[in-house]
């Protein structure tokens, strides 16, 4: 009945989900799963947390839909000024939307209507989304390809190097940025946005070279282009910090968020200081960007709810701490394991590395018999990612740590 592209098939996959409780899943046979995945990041506090569940029980009753850019709901205030509170800068301004998708569509017309310029700087193994828009600046192939002919070409896309790569990877990428600056994008448009994810999630959990992120937002701004930070993924705590910019003291002039923003309800935002967003020309009664849901008060409720969650329950710091012993354990789990290339992380954002094309895709299901949610990841799918809940217990950590090392050196035993 589904398009026969969307949900993978096989012999033993999918598995369909029935409930969901903290860390836990139980799938419509009753068998259940230890979810390192958060469902794709989202659950950060945990699948059903009581007090997300009680805030949307409760504004179901009173309002499930309303009208978010003519007759906004009440929530929608508030929870743009709990959002621009936690902005990395005093003045800020928000548009909410409900997808990582489209707030980075929002970030890229902001650029445009700010600048001018139309030419997009982006970088390699970038994932941005799927809409038109956000895949022009999203690298993968497989992504692309058929739809080639309708995404704008003036994309210029740099090396995203690690610190594995060495110093002169680093120096070759921030010569690269510099000299695309002044040549501008394919086509001849000079670049106004610069698109970066501060950790790449989709691109297997890589980590930038230090001092890649202040290089490159020296040299836009420099060359007037905004810089927009993609943390769709990596916002609110994921990373052991608030934002992911945090960890190399670098503040966009943009930044999209989502995914564990809306405790589980679709909420997403583009958010940057007010200097920036009143490019956007003052509403006399029609928004040139908006949408049907804008402000859902489900989504408002869940929203509000996971950011009192996220302070009352110290997320920020759990994640750090529960990532630290997390990537501990694998990297001393898989210490010179034949196959494995690296072990990798930052808070609750982690890696391994396989040698091989295709080989994190078989292990994560290799993993789903043994009770374990993991993602493939990486552009080769060599790379088993961890986005786990930061509500992990001490019993389920260490299921966590030696069930994944156990799954790893099978499948290293197979090679």
């Amino acid at each position: 009945m589904e398009s026969r592209n969307v949900t993978f098939l096989g012999e033993e996959f999918p598995v369909f989900w029935e409930e969901a409780s903290g860390c836990n899943v139980r799938d419509v046979d009753g068998n259940q799963y230890l979810d390192l995945t958060a469902a794709f990041g989202v659950a950060l506090a945990g699948h059903s947390h009581p007090r997300l569940t009680a805030a949307v029980a409760e504004q179901a009753h009173r309002l499930i839909h309303g009208m978010g850019d003519v007759h906004p709901p009440e929530l929608k205030l508030a929870l743009l000024e709990r959002l621009t509170e936690l902005a990395p800068w005093k003045d800020a301004r928000a548009v909410l939307a409900s997808s990582g998708s489209e707030a980075i569509e929002i970030a890229l017309k902001t650029s445009l209507l700010a600048t001018g310029n139309p030419g997009i700087l982006a970088f390699a193994g970038g994932y941005h989304g799927l809409t038109l828009g956000a895949l022009a600046a999203t690298e993968r192939e497989f992504f692309r390809h058929p739809f080639e002919s309708r995404l704008y070409g003036g994309v210029v896309r740099a090396p995203y190097p690690t610190d594995r790569d060495g110093p002169a990877a680093l120096g070759a990428a921030l010569d690269f940025v510099e000299e695309a600056f002044s040549r501008g994008a394919p086509g001849g448009d000079r670049i106004g946005a610069v698109v970066i994810e501060p950790v790449q999630g989709r691109g297997g959990a890589r980590l930038p070279a230090q001092g890649l992120l202040p290089g490159v937002a020296e040299r836009a701004r420099a060359a007037g282009a905004l810089i927009v930070h993609d943390e769709v993924l990596t916002g609110f705590g994921r990373t052991g910090k608030l934002f992911a910019h945090e960890h190399e003291n670098v503040v966009p002039d943009l930044l999209c968020v989502g995914k564990a923003l809306g405790g589980g309800l679709p909420t997403s935002a583009c958010l940057g200081p007010r200097s920036v967003m009143d490019a956007w020309p003052e509403s006399e009664g029609e928004a040139m960007h908006t949408s049907t849901f804008l402000g859902h008060p489900l989504g408002c409720a869940a929203t509000l709810a996971f950011l009192d969650v996220l302070v009352d329950e110290d997320l920020v710091q759990r994640s750090a701490a529960v990532g630290r012993t997390i990537l501990t354990g694998l990297t001393r789990g898989l210490e010179g394991v034949d196959g494995v290339l690296e072990v990798r992380g930052r808070g609750l954002l982690m890696g391994v590395e396989l040698a091989g094309r295709g080989s994190a895709a078989t292990l994560t299901q290799w993993a789903l018999r043994e009770g374990l949610l993991l993602l493939p990841a990486g552009e080769r799918g060599d790379v088993v990612e961890l986005t786990p809940s930061a509500t992990l217990s001490e019993v389920q950590i260490d299921h966590a740590v030696s069930g994944v090392c156990e799954v790893v050196l099978r499948w290293a035993r197979a090679q």
